[in-house]
């Protein structure tokens, strides 16, 4: 029987280039995923504080340009991949990591399923962001009402959901993709979900939950 890999040697050979080899067109799928974590939800400002976790090579931060961007990533491969690419990132288990002080958003995409326990983590993400946890899910996987209410209980009374229309394994003609990318607000975006495709979620706290978790 094959032994499963260590870590350490996962992605070894292929951390290099990861979000250009995971994407079909990687700069529309990661340009359209960074405006939805500035957008969707309470809005980020100039100069926020964004944490990414599970970052891989830290292909999304070149489309956050005017933000703070740190990644954080368990696979030593990835991390070296985005530190040899500009990138801030450090090697952490996404279930444990803490920041040195608040964020302003913390992300998390295709990687809600390494959570061990996801009300455990939902609740350890909101001590240390400020303004919204966004991260992605296929609602043909996940119960979107378990979701929310494990959000709930963490403190994120505040739930928006938005269907994210870009391929990932097809590169589309630029009209097209404007095209779905118009739809994805509308029933017809969300109808689209019963087949493929993957929500992402901000899930914030209206300013009186905020309010009250702060003490002020």
């Amino acid at each position: 029987m094959k032994q499963p890999e260590r870590i350490e040697e996962q992605y070894r050979d292929t951390a290099a280039g990861w979000s250009v080899e995971q994407y079909a067109d990687s700069a529309a799928y990661l340009r359209h995923r960074a405006e939805l974590v500035v957008s969707l939800g309470p809005r980020l400002e100039p100069g926020d504080r964004v944490l990414d976790l599970a970052c891989g090579d830290g292909g999304l931060a070149e489309h956050l340009d005017g933000f703070e961007y740190l990644g954080v990533d368990a696979n030593p491969a990835m991390v070296a991949a985005a530190r040899l690419s500009g990138v801030d990132a450090v090697e952490a288990d996404l279930n444990e990591y803490e920041p040195a002080e608040p964020v302003a958003a913390t992300t998390l995409f295709r990687a809600v399923y390494y959570a061990r326990d996801r009300g455990s983590f939902f609740r350890h993400v909101a001590t240390y962001t400020k303004k919204k946890l966004v991260f992605d899910l296929s609602p043909r996987r996940y119960r979107l009402g378990e979701l929310r209410a494990e959000l709930r209980e963490a403190g994120f009374d505040r739930v928006e959901l938005r269907p994210f229309l870009v391929p990932q394994t097809k590169a589309l003609p630029a009209p097209l993709q404007r095209v779905l990318v118009a739809l994805e607000p509308t029933p017809l975006g969300r109808a689209a979900l019963r087949y493929r495709f993957t929500y992402v979620c901000a899930a914030s706290r209206t300013p009186t939950a905020a309010a009250w978790l702060s003490g002020s």
